[in-house]
């Protein structure tokens, strides 16, 4: 299961707001159309591993798929639970479990989403023992989806909004050894975490056994926009915005710069 900084990390209950403010919102925007263009139709059946409060397991429930939760935090399942019953969502199922031995049945699941586990998962037979589950829980051709946050997230935001020079020892342990630290536990800084290379995150999905894996940016070039509320606020801005992050999407040379990666992949 989760360490016990994760776990205190993530007991503040940051993760409830996360990704309805800031840059948080474009995630969140690219993350959800990137999902409605590689997820099969609704009705399906998805298994949310990493779910959090259920920020994409709600509105997925309320799209017409059957949606099972899985989280590592017993406040993110409670929270998603609440969310889905506010809005009036009907989850299939909602459990604290562990990404690397799922309770699920084999070829049960159409999707796999694993949108946070990757990055908890310091060592790679760990990330691979957590793919491999997916796998197990997708019938033959189903879809998975996996998040990574990328090995230069912490250098290009550090220098963008200028704390690089207060806090190097937070930039540098992702950017050199691929772990983000944050041993002082500062609130805005994130905790342990595993920071990936795009290329290291299709091989190792690949090498979980899953075919036609592509690894596409979230943000993009967006991670350095500054006032990233009154662009989505404004229709026309949200549009060219989204449109150009959709064209550089699969770019190599850029892929790095975005603070979020997603790789999509077919269980054989």
């Amino acid at each position: 299961m989760l360490s016990p900084e994760v776990v205190a990390y993530y007991e503040h209950g940051f993760e409830q707001d996360r990704l309805s403010a800031r840059t948080g919102r474009l995630e969140f925007a690219r993350t959800w159309e990137l999902l409605q263009r590689f997820l099969p139709a609704p009705p399906s059946t998805v298994v949310d591993v990493g779910s959090g409060p259920g920020a994409y397991a709600v509105p997925l429930a309320l799209a017409g798929h059957t949606v099972h939760v899985v989280d590592a935090m017993p406040l993110h399942v409670e929270q998603c639970r609440r969310a889905a019953e506010a809005a009036g969502a009907g989850l299939g199922s909602a459990t604290v479990g562990d990404a690397r031995t799922l309770d699920l049945p084999t070829g049960s699941a159409d999707a796999v989403l694993l949108l946070g586990p990757l990055y908890h998962l310091l060592e790679a037979a760990e990330r691979l023992a957590a793919l491999a589950e997916a796998r197990r829980v997708l019938r033959p051709g189903g879809v998975l989806c996996a998040a990574s946050i990328s090995r230069f997230a912490s250098m290009i935001e550090g220098l963008h909004r200028g704390w690089a020079g207060e806090h190097p020892e937070i930039v540098e342990s992702g950017l050199h050894t691929g772990t983000h630290r944050n041993p002082g536990g500062l609130p805005d800084w994130f905790t342990s975490a595993h920071f990936a290379r795009p290329e290291e995150l299709a091989a190792e999905v690949a090498a979980a056994g899953f075919a036609e894996v592509e690894v596409l940016a979230i943000e993009g070039p967006g991670t350095l926009v500054d006032d990233v509320d009154a662009w989505l606020d404004d229709p026309r801005r949200r549009d060219w915005l989204l449109r150009q992050l959709r064209r550089t999407e699969t770019e190599p040379s850029i892929l790095g710069m975005s603070s979020h990666a997603l790789a999509v992949g077919r269980a054989n």
